[in-house]
């Protein structure tokens, strides 16, 4: 008998045992990660009497494939430009929820004794919620259509971008041993210049090698592909010195952008449960009895801290952001639990070597329990917003309101130089970042291979040019771009001070790119100083009149604009409502929700006079969405059908009655899955005889339909069976009909057609 290599047998292990806690908590109503970390716990170590895992490094192995894979589906769903969406309140709530736990949990850690890797480990992992189980929690509890779970799912996301520099500077932080604010300021920066240039350079060629391959990529070659990239992400990453969770993220934020996401989502979600289950597997095993035992007290401290601590700071982050004392309350009592990051936190650093092999079950265990504390504690939040309304003075109304509950009500005009310079930041940052990048590739491989085989200086002077080339679209732009629109314009004709402001705004970024320009000639000609210097004003004024160099940039950026935009044009089109009205709406507390329509919905079929939701609800139906086809502010006479899209405009709590409503199942007409069909469609011959009214009688006369509610499926006559009879055919004696219908409608055919 051959043998099984144990990687098998311990797959086989753990992925039987987490299958079987997986419909344990399935059926107990529980997250299914509670059941992949009990999964763990049974196939670890611990637990001697039944097969446990031989060789962690097998489990290690897939752990690692986990995390690559959970990363990059974070990614997929996560999307810089909806990190922009999502707003000042959710960085600002998620800024002051992050900060405040992490330095809690560092003097927590210090308080029990620990030591400092141990304590700043221990504030990462506390500052970061579970998406999962705040997810699992809202759709069980039916608070999607919430306005406070919109803010929380805007912490989330910005939570998830926090917690990718947070390990980066993790890492960071445990090589050096020591934390120095240079160094760490320079890994900031060096982590900020290749997430730029990743993001840039993915979304100039990504969709479009998409758009091209586009009749080729059926959900088979998608799937490699999508992992191809993200694999090579990974590899990419890894070789720059980065972690593979970044490259992971990365590459799944820039497929984002695509218009194809959602395929790559549906298609890599199998992939991402197989492998995260091993990941949450694997943090289970790590679980030690006697540990927990004998931290009873550090958990108990610990859990009190997140409860308290993550409730607090979240409540005052989402009221320091605008938000009223209700919607914070909600908001922070959603985000009382840790979860996944700080699993993977814990496995950075334990992978690492640098924290105590205690902190790693504490962790396990503080999740299990505030998981099971979240929904209770979202619970939780009404009756304590009712109590302390009740309580708070007059003056302190605009705690209940929110400070920023007129925001939307007046736009404020931007002036001119806000404008300005926000557009000349952007794109001095963006083209800057380029620059640096091609010069960073010409010195690490261009350079080098050029004057290798063309020594002297015709080789560094190619190398040179060959830079420069590369290099003029986007120095072009630092220096040029915006200097002729409306904003300069009216700056200009203002006063004298903003044309000096202006022009010395011009010089600044023309110094910057001749900064560029000497960091390639420089190194080549190190003994030729001031001869580079001249020939590097020469040629910025070259760039600055050329008009190639002009065109090239306007294209590169063209091109970049339409890929970013492409996906956001595509659902602006889909959309029942535009999202300048959705925002203006909002101004008024009105808000627009869309919902599919159940096949087991009791709504179905009536018209929206029966359902008369504007005077059951007070929300207004704006568009009923039908396959391909948009009905815009339907009739009272229109019915609703099985998949129709209903979008909604009205205030949070009356959407979530209305959404209730139709979405409950009618009791009635539900069937088990042990149930059987009350009838069946069977089949019966029915012979004409020589004294039967039917003969001489046309298919179309009988209305055999109408009356019986069978049909005729076949009619033999002589030795031919005619299939595709005419309504006009008229029936003959002998002909031998053969029917379809219920059982009890073909006992009574003749009844029914009164030829009984």
């Amino acid at each position: 008998m051959a043998h099984l290599h144990d990687f098998i047998g311990d797959l086989a292990i753990i992925l039987i045992t987490a299958g079987v806690a997986t419909l344990l908590f399935k059926w107990l109503k529980q997250p299914v990660v509670l059941g992949y970390i009990l999964a763990g716990f049974i196939a670890g170590p611990h637990i001697i009497w039944l097969p446990t895992v031989t060789d962690m490094g097998n489990v290690e192995v897939w752990a690692d494939t986990g995390v690559i894979f959970l990363l990059f589906a974070l990614g997929l769903e996560f999307s810089f430009k909806r990190l922009i969406a999502v707003g000042g309140t959710a960085t600002v709530a998620t800024l002051i929820n992050l900060g405040s736990m992490i330095i809690i949990g560092y003097l927590v850690g210090k308080f029990l004794g620990w030591s400092t890797m141990d304590s700043i480990f221990l504030g990462g992992m506390l500052s970061m919620s579970s998406t999962t189980i705040i997810i699992k929690a809202f759709n069980d509890m039916g608070l999607q259509k919430q306005r406070f779970s919109g803010i929380v799912f805007g912490m989330l996301i910005v939570e998830d971008l926090a917690a990718i520099l947070m390990m980066v500077l993790l890492s960071t932080i445990a090589v050096s041993s020591e934390i120095e604010g240079a160094t760490v300021l320079g890994h900031i920066f060096r982590l900020g210049f290749f997430i730029l240039i990743w993001f840039i350079v993915g979304i100039y060629l990504i969709p479009t090698l998409f758009k091209m391959l586009k009749r080729y990529l059926n959900d088979e070659t998608l799937l490699i592909v999508a992992a191809g990239l993200c694999l090579g992400m990974v590899l990419f990453a890894t070789h720059v010195g980065f972690s593979a969770a970044l490259g992971a993220f990365i590459m799944g934020s820039i497929l984002a952008e695509t218009v194809i996401v959602k395929r790559i989502e549906r298609l890599v979600e199998p992939i991402k449960n197989l492998f995260g289950a091993v990941f949450f597997v694997s943090v289970g095993m790590m679980l030690d009895p006697e540990v927990i035992v004998e931290y009873a007290g550090s958990i108990g401290i610990l859990v009190t801290v997140v409860l308290i601590g993550r409730i607090f700071f979240a409540t005052v982050g989402v009221l320091a952001s605008g938000e009223g004392l209700k919607v914070a309350l909600q908001a922070g009592f959603s985000l009382a639990q840790i979860g996944e990051f700080s699993f993977i936190i814990a496995t950075l650093g334990t992978s690492l070597g640098v924290i105590s092999s205690t902190l790693y079950p504490l962790i396990v265990a503080v999740s299990i329990i505030t998981t099971f504390t979240t929904p209770y504690c979202i619970k939780a939040s009404t009756p304590l917003y009712n109590f302390l309304e009740k309580r708070i003075q007059p003056k302190w109304n605009k705690l209940i309101t929110g400070y920023a509950a007129s925001s939307f009500k007046t736009v404020n005009k931007q002036n001119d130089w806000n404008k300005l310079l926000k557009s000349i930041l952007k794109l001095t940052a963006a083209y800057f970042t380029l620059s640096l990048a091609v010069v960073y590739l010409c010195e690490q491989y261009a350079t080098p291979f050029i004057t290798g085989h063309i020594p002297g200086i015709w080789g560094k002077i190619i190398a040179a040019t060959i830079a420069m080339t590369f290099m003029a679209p986007f120095l072009r732009a630092i220096m040029m771009k915006k200097n002729r629109s409306a904003e300069v314009k009216n700056l200009w004709s203002d006063n004298r001070f903003n044309r000096g402001a202006l022009i010395s705004l011009i010089a600044f970024r023309i110094g910057l790119c001749m900064v560029l320009v000497l960091m390639v000639l420089i190194p080549l000609f190190p003994r030729l100083t001031v001869l580079m210097v001249v020939i590097g004003l020469v040629v910025i004024t070259l760039i600055i009149f050329s008009q190639g160099f002009k065109a090239q940039s306007r294209k590169m950026e063209a091109h970049f604009l339409k890929n970013l935009n492409y996906k956001q044009l595509m659902e602006e089109k889909k959309a029942a409502i535009p999202t300048l009205i959705t925002h203006q709406l909002k101004s008024k507390e009105i808000h627009i929700e869309e919902i599919e329509i159940s096949p087991a919905s009791p709504k179905i079929g009536k018209t929206l006079r029966e359902l008369n939701f504007r005077a059951k609800t007070r929300v207004n139906i704006v568009t009923i969405l039908r396959g391909n086809r948009k009905i815009n502010i339907p009739d009272a006479n229109e019915r609703l059908y099985p998949y129709d899209r209903i979008v909604l405009a009205g205030a949070d709590d009356d959407i979530q009655q209305l959404t209730q409503s139709i979405e409950e199942r009618n009791k009635n007409n539900t069937m088990n899955d042990n149930d059987t069909a009350e009838h069946h469609v069977s089949l019966s011959q029915y012979v004409i005889d020589n004294d039967s009214p039917m003969i001489g009688k046309t298919i179309a006369q009988l209305s055999v339909q109408e009356k019986t509610e069978c049909i005729i499926i076949c009619i033999d006559r002589n030795d031919e069976s005619i299939i595709n009879f005419p309504a006009h055919l008229v029936l003959e004696e002998g002909d031998t009909l053969l029917l379809a219908g219920e059982r009890d409608k073909l006992d009574t055919f003749k009844e029914n057609m009164h030829i009984a």
